[in-house]
Protein backbone atom coordinates (compact mmCIF):
# COMPACT_ATOMS: atom_id res chain seq x y z
CA UNK A 1 0.00 0.00 0.00
CA UNK A 2 1.55 3.21 -0.70
CA UNK A 3 1.23 6.21 1.26
CA UNK A 4 0.16 9.22 -0.12
CA UNK A 5 3.05 12.22 -0.35
CA UNK A 6 1.72 14.21 2.81
CA UNK A 7 1.80 11.57 4.78
CA UNK A 8 5.78 11.89 4.73
CA UNK A 9 5.63 15.68 5.35
CA UNK A 10 5.39 15.65 8.89
CA UNK A 11 8.50 12.50 8.50
CA UNK A 12 10.46 15.11 6.84
CA UNK A 13 9.75 18.06 8.77
CA UNK A 14 11.14 16.22 11.85
CA UNK A 15 14.25 14.92 10.24
CA UNK A 16 15.01 18.49 9.40
CA UNK A 17 14.49 19.79 12.86
CA UNK A 18 16.74 17.11 14.13
CA UNK A 19 20.22 18.20 12.11
CA UNK A 20 19.44 21.86 13.65
CA UNK A 21 21.29 20.98 16.88
CA UNK A 22 24.65 20.51 14.95
CA UNK A 23 25.09 23.78 14.09
CA UNK A 24 26.92 26.52 16.60
CA UNK A 25 25.32 28.95 18.89
CA UNK A 26 25.22 31.97 18.06
CA UNK A 27 26.54 33.00 21.55
CA UNK A 28 29.77 30.60 21.48
CA UNK A 29 32.68 31.76 21.92
CA UNK A 30 34.99 31.70 18.84
CA UNK A 31 38.79 30.59 18.90
CA UNK A 32 40.57 33.48 18.36
CA UNK A 33 44.29 32.10 16.51
CA UNK A 34 47.03 35.08 16.92
CA UNK A 35 49.35 34.08 14.08
CA UNK A 36 52.73 35.77 15.44
CA UNK A 37 56.61 36.24 13.76
CA UNK A 38 59.72 35.74 15.76
CA UNK A 39 60.64 39.82 14.68
CA UNK A 40 57.69 40.89 16.63
CA UNK A 41 58.87 39.21 19.29
CA UNK A 42 62.35 40.58 19.42
CA UNK A 43 60.85 43.98 19.39
CA UNK A 44 60.18 43.57 22.83
CA UNK A 45 63.25 42.13 23.45
CA UNK A 46 65.37 45.57 22.52
CA UNK A 47 66.73 48.32 24.57
CA UNK A 48 65.96 51.78 24.07
CA UNK A 49 68.48 52.47 21.51
CA UNK A 50 68.07 48.95 19.58
CA UNK A 51 64.25 49.75 19.26
CA UNK A 52 64.76 53.22 18.29
CA UNK A 53 67.09 52.03 15.25
CA UNK A 54 64.54 49.16 14.17
CA UNK A 55 61.70 51.73 14.09
CA UNK A 56 63.64 54.19 12.53
CA UNK A 57 64.32 51.66 9.63
CA UNK A 58 61.30 50.82 10.00
CA UNK A 59 59.68 54.41 8.92
CA UNK A 60 62.68 54.92 6.67
CA UNK A 61 61.26 51.69 4.40
CA UNK A 62 57.93 53.29 4.33
CA UNK A 63 59.46 56.38 2.74
CA UNK A 64 59.25 58.82 5.22
CA UNK A 65 62.33 60.38 7.43
CA UNK A 66 63.28 59.83 10.92
CA UNK A 67 66.26 62.36 12.48
CA UNK A 68 66.52 60.84 15.50
CA UNK A 69 64.50 58.88 17.84
CA UNK A 70 63.95 60.28 21.36
CA UNK A 71 60.38 58.24 22.91
CA UNK A 72 59.45 55.19 21.56
CA UNK A 73 57.88 52.50 22.69
CA UNK A 74 54.86 49.71 22.65
CA UNK A 75 51.14 50.55 22.42
CA UNK A 76 49.62 47.46 21.88
CA UNK A 77 47.89 44.69 19.76
CA UNK A 78 45.71 45.56 17.23
CA UNK A 79 43.97 42.59 15.26
CA UNK A 80 46.60 40.34 14.10
CA UNK A 81 49.64 43.21 14.17
CA UNK A 82 51.94 44.92 17.06
CA UNK A 83 51.59 49.26 17.16
CA UNK A 84 54.53 50.82 17.95
CA UNK A 85 54.89 54.49 18.88
CA UNK A 86 58.30 56.57 17.53
CA UNK A 87 58.67 59.78 18.30
CA UNK A 88 61.11 61.11 15.69
CA UNK A 89 62.87 64.82 16.40
CA UNK A 90 63.92 67.22 13.47
CA UNK A 91 66.01 70.00 12.34
CA UNK A 92 64.90 73.59 14.14
CA UNK A 93 62.75 71.68 16.70
CA UNK A 94 60.05 69.85 14.45
CA UNK A 95 58.62 66.80 15.24
CA UNK A 96 56.41 64.00 14.80
CA UNK A 97 54.75 60.84 15.92
CA UNK A 98 54.96 57.78 13.83
CA UNK A 99 52.74 54.41 14.60
CA UNK A 100 54.40 51.46 13.35
CA UNK A 101 52.52 48.33 12.89
CA UNK A 102 54.48 45.13 12.85
CA UNK A 103 52.58 42.42 11.14
CA UNK A 104 53.02 38.26 11.71
CA UNK A 105 54.89 38.36 8.04
CA UNK A 106 57.70 40.22 9.23
CA UNK A 107 55.85 43.32 7.29
CA UNK A 108 55.46 47.11 8.73
CA UNK A 109 53.11 49.98 7.70
CA UNK A 110 53.87 53.20 9.26
CA UNK A 111 51.22 55.90 9.77
CA UNK A 112 51.53 59.17 11.16
CA UNK A 113 50.46 59.84 14.32
CA UNK A 114 48.45 62.96 13.32
CA UNK A 115 46.47 61.13 10.98
CA UNK A 116 45.17 58.22 13.30
CA UNK A 117 41.85 59.91 15.46
CA UNK A 118 38.49 58.82 13.94
CA UNK A 119 40.03 55.55 12.24
CA UNK A 120 39.49 53.44 14.65
CA UNK A 121 43.32 52.48 15.49
CA UNK A 122 44.58 52.75 18.81
CA UNK A 123 45.92 56.03 19.78
CA UNK A 124 49.88 56.48 19.80
CA UNK A 125 49.78 56.62 23.68
CA UNK A 126 53.15 54.14 24.49
CA UNK A 127 52.14 51.32 26.80
CA UNK A 128 55.72 49.81 27.55
CA UNK A 129 58.54 51.40 27.09
CA UNK A 130 62.06 49.48 26.56
CA UNK A 131 64.88 49.62 28.70
CA UNK A 132 67.94 52.13 28.53
CA UNK A 133 67.78 55.73 27.20
CA UNK A 134 67.25 56.54 23.53
CA UNK A 135 70.48 58.87 23.82
CA UNK A 136 73.41 56.60 22.60
CA UNK A 137 75.80 58.28 25.07
CA UNK A 138 74.06 57.65 28.17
Amino acid sequence: MRQPIFALIPAMLMATACGQGSQPASNQAETQIKVTHPDQQRLHQLDAVNLAIGLKHAIYDAGYTCKRVTDAGFVGAYKNLEMWTAHCVYDKGASRDWAIFAGPDGSAQVRDCKDIPGTGLPDCAIKERPKGSFDPSK
